[in-house]
């Protein structure tokens, strides 16, 4: 199963280390890791999606609420979280497959940040399933390079 846990940390050195060798301590494989400033610059949110069962899963939840420097702990339950994620994807285009790459940019409400005479670097943010639909239909075009922020979350 597949779980999203936000982890609000002191904004401290070595914090991430701590928090992302709990998940490897116990077996986990991370999926995608965010971290980032919150309003509070001496907070920071860890947003973290992996696979694992429920029990294991409530057990290192209740390690990280024990670990120093950790303020809260969320698992957000399927339909309890407002998630998207970012994706920037670097395609091969000419002036032939310019048109179709447009059009398919508008369809998934993408942006076109970048323009050259080979290529175009398309900027998209949804969810997970929206972000990949993206990529399977550029794929054929020739995806050069794409960076993934991985999922972000907040509760609704």
């Amino acid at each position: 199963m597949r779980h999203t846990i936000s982890v609000i940390v002191e904004n401290k050195f070595g914090v991430l280390a701590r928090v992302s060798g709990m998940f490897s301590g116990r077996g986990f494989n991370i999926d995608t890791l965010n971290v980032a400033p919150m309003h509070d610059a001496s907070l920071s949110r860890i947003t973290v999606v992996l696979k694992g069962d429920d029990s294991a899963l409530d057990m290192v939840i209740k390690q990280l609420r024990k670990l120093v420097n950790v303020v809260d702990v969320l698992d957000f339950k399927e339909g309890q979280a407002v998630a998207r994620e970012l994706v920037l994807v670097k395609v091969r285009a000419d002036n032939r497959t310019r048109p179709e790459l447009l059009q398919i940019k508008d369809i998934f409400r993408a942006k076109i940040v970048h323009l050259s005479l080979d290529a175009i670097i398309i900027e998209a943010t949804g969810d997970d399933e929206k972000v990949t639909a993206l990529l399977g239909l550029l794929e054929p075009f020739g995806i050069i390079e794409l960076a993934r922020t991985g999922r972000l979350a907040l509760k609704r």
